[in-house]
C-alpha cells in the first residue's frame, strides 16, 4: 500500500522531514506527532472530503497506512455518491 498522499498531508501539519521519515505502519504518536496534530490531520481530512471523523476514527489514525485506508474508502464513498 502506498502512504504517500498520508505522508503529504501528514507533512502539511508537522515537520516535512519527520513526515518523510516514517515508516507506513509506525505508531504516529510514538515517533512524536502529538494529539494536536492528529487533530488538524482529522480536520484536513473532513474538510477535503466534506466528511465527518467520529472519535473511533480518529483512534484508528495512528499510522500513515491507516490515514490513507480511511482516505481511500473516503474516496470510495464520495465515488458512490457521485462526487468528484
Amino acid at each position: 500500500m502506498s502512504t504517500t498522499r498520508a505522508r503529504a498531508l501528514l507533512a502539511e501539519l508537522v515537520d516535512p522531514a519527520t513526515a518523510a521519515s516514517l515508516e507506513p505502519d509506525e505508531d504516529l504518536v510514538l515517533a512524536g506527532v502529538d494529539s494536536g496534530d492528529l487533530i488538524r490531520l482529522a480536520l484536513a481530512i473532513e474538510d477535503r472530503f466534506d466528511a465527518q471523523i467520529d472519535a473511533g476514527e480518529l483512534e484508528e489514525l495512528r499510522t500513515l497506512e491507516a490515514v490513507d485506508r480511511l482516505l481511500d474508502d473516503l474516496e470510495r464513498s464520495r465515488a458512490a455518491r457521485g462526487e468528484t
